[in-house]
């Protein structure tokens, strides 16, 4: 005996709808489909951190602070990042603890904090970050000609975003 499927996310979105009059249930699909691709992603990458020295969103934090090339005020990151201030802090902290960054009161504003990758930091990023790349384009290469839509789609959704939570 096989258990019963749960229910496709139209079902959901109706049943909501209809316990909820009024509720606009209209963005349901969109991040419905959204949260399946982070998890098929997130699923596929499994692999590459199991022992690894960072994890995903660690790694996702270093990136940029790397290629910037010089230290960077953690309230500028956490804006780039779009995390909160408390956030940044506390990833920063376990990263500083691990020796994959340094952190100094900036000479300009001593009630801010420059951060910048160590060498160990740059070293556990080249071990990681090209397996990654490797895994995210196998399994995107099946877009072909739709990449270009997809990029463009989901480009219109990070600014439909952004100027929703603008504050």
């Amino acid at each position: 005996m096989h258990p019963e499927p749960f229910p496709e996310p139209s079902v959901v979105q109706a049943r909501l709808a209809a316990r909820n009059p009024g509720l606009d249930t209209s963005a349901m699909p969109v991040v419905a489909l959204l949260k399946r691709a982070i998890g098929q992603l997130d699923r596929a990458l499994e692999p590459v951190y199991e022992g690894a020295e960072l994890t995903a969103p660690e790694l996702d934090l270093l990136i940029p602070m790397r290629d910037l090339g010089r230290p960077v005020i953690a309230r500028r990151l956490a804006e780039h990042r779009h995390m909160s201030r408390a956030g940044i802090s506390k990833a920063l902290a376990k990263l500083e603890k691990r020796g994959f960054v340094e952190r100094a009161p900036s000479p300009a504003d001593r009630r801010a904090s420059l951060v910048w990758v160590t060498d160990a930091g740059k070293a556990a990023l080249d071990a990681l970050f090209p397996k990654q790349v490797a895994v995210e384009s196998t399994l995107l290469a099946g877009l072909g000609e739709d990449r270009e839509r997809v990029l463009e789609a989901l480009s219109i959704l990070d600014e439909v975003f952004e100027r929703a939570t603008r504050t």
